[in-house]
């Protein structure tokens, strides 16, 4: 495919934007700069179209410019209530209305403009409520990109060396100037580990844990049989929080969360992405006796929580008319997803069973990997140590090459949308056969 277009803008933005794109995480090879996106398919600069399963890093669920989310932001905007900057407004009460009717198992909400704001937060309370500064976090998980959960994310072997158990990893930093004092707070394990969460409450003052109920930063990896369940038990006997990161698996699994499949209430929950179907907001959710720490009558057990654009109009707009939409059984957006994520895995094992490929198709719902080793992955070091992550990358070359869009890098999320056909997965799957 021709993209001189798209590399030219790169290093047109590298003058004037250190690495010529502004979340550093976009960047790939081969580079690609999308201008339009409509339904499941997406156009770059150069006219090439794409299938897509990027779908802005899963947040997209409903499809690209989805015309019902595109109305409601419409009608704000002539509405002339884009800021006000004082006072409630209607449309945040209306939202956090919809949304603890959505997933019951909150009390209340706050409202912030991203995913990482969501978890910064959720933190804080934890320390505030617990009077412990300790943290737990999983190895290969994302939890954003502040000080304590920056992290641990793509870590190779010689960074965090063999597995242990019970033990904790050296804490890995993703990123330059974060405290080293940060580092002695945050206590990194593989996930499905109990035996590691129960050594270090042994050794620690844990505020909290805080993981994504399902690792889908490295692809699918689900929770093995008791875990969730062994991490609530923990968290009761021991006094600490226990925190769901729900950014990503939020409303693209379950209207109410993956928390209500997975029937484990955490203590608070985060949200983002797919709530907005990709405009920028995001949720921190939970128990109303912690939530209440950002009202709390005393000044010096207070949260604060502030943001000028926490809960814009149109980003709002947008999360009422997507939760009405997912909650609508005439769109039966779920049941649309799952046959067409069934019909993905079960296309791609064969395809790759005939071709004699060792491989295994993880799926949740709208969102799969294809992992390249002979089980499914339990954490990151059975990924590290059995993925043949060089040929992850080939392959999801081939098939950009081929029209069919995935971030190229290994074991990232596939992400299907409600906009998706089952023209869209036939021809997915056949191409992915040349």
């Amino acid at each position: 495919m021709i993209r001189s277009k798209s590399n030219s803008l790169l290093l047109e933005n590298e003058k004037w934007i250190p690495g010529g794109v502004v979340s550093l995480n976009r960047k790939s090879e081969p580079n690609i700069c999308f201008k339009s996106g409509k339904g499941s398919r997406v156009r770059d600069l150069d006219g090439n179209e794409y299938i897509d399963y990027q779908a802005g890093f899963a947040a997209s669920f409903l499809g690209h410019n989805d015309p019902d989310i595109n109305q409601a932001v419409t009608a704000v905007l002539q509405d002339n209530s884009i800021l006000m900057g004082a006072g409630p407004t209607t449309l945040e009460g209306e939202f956090a209305s919809l949304f603890c009717k959505s997933v019951p198992t909150v009390d209340c909400i706050q409202i912030t403009t991203t995913g990482s704001e969501a978890t910064y937060h959720a933190i804080r309370i934890a320390r505030a409520a617990t009077k412990r500064d300790h943290i737990i976090v999983m190895q290969g998980g994302y939890n954003g990109w502040h000080n304590d959960v920056s992290c641990n994310v793509i870590s190779t072997l010689e960074d965090i060396g063999a597995r242990v158990s019970p033990g904790e990893y050296p804490f890995d930093s993703s990123s330059a100037g974060v405290p080293k004092s940060h580092s002695s707070l945050v206590h990194i394990v593989n996930y499905n580990d109990l035996a590691s969460i129960a050594y270090l409450i042994k050794r620690y003052e844990i505020a909290c844990i805080i993981l994504e109920p399902i690792l889908q930063n490295i692809g699918i990896v689900k929770p093995t049989v008791g875990y969730l369940e062994g991490l609530r038990k923990l968290a009761d006997e021991n006094g600490f929080l226990l925190v769901f990161d729900e950014v990503k698996t939020g409303f693209r699994h379950a209207l109410g969360g993956y928390q209500s499949l997975c029937g484990i209430q955490p203590d608070l929950s985060t949200f983002g992405k797919a709530v907005a179907n990709g405009y920028p907001l995001g949720v921190i959710a939970g128990k109303k006796k912690y939530m209440d720490y950002f009202v709390h009558p005393e000044k010096k057990e207070r949260v604060l929580i502030a943001g000028t654009f926490n809960a814009f109009p149109l980003t709002t707009a947008a999360a009422i008319a997507t939760l009405k939409k997912l909650a609508d059984p005439i769109c039966d957006v779920y049941g649309h997803v799952e046959s067409l994520g069934k019909m993905m895995e079960e296309g791609l094992r064969d395809i790759f069973t005939t071709k004699g490929i060792t491989h295994y198709v993880a799926r949740q719902g709208s969102a799969f990997c294809a992992y390249f080793m002979d089980h499914a992955p339990v954490d990151f070091h059975d990924i590290l140590t059995h993925h043949d992550f060089q040929f992850d990358v080939t392959y999801r070359k081939k098939l950009i090459e081929n029209g069919i869009f995935n971030f190229p890098a290994a074991i990232k999320q596939g992400s299907i949308s409600y906009a998706h056909s089952i023209a869209d997965i036939a021809e997915t799957l056949d191409k992915t056969k040349k």
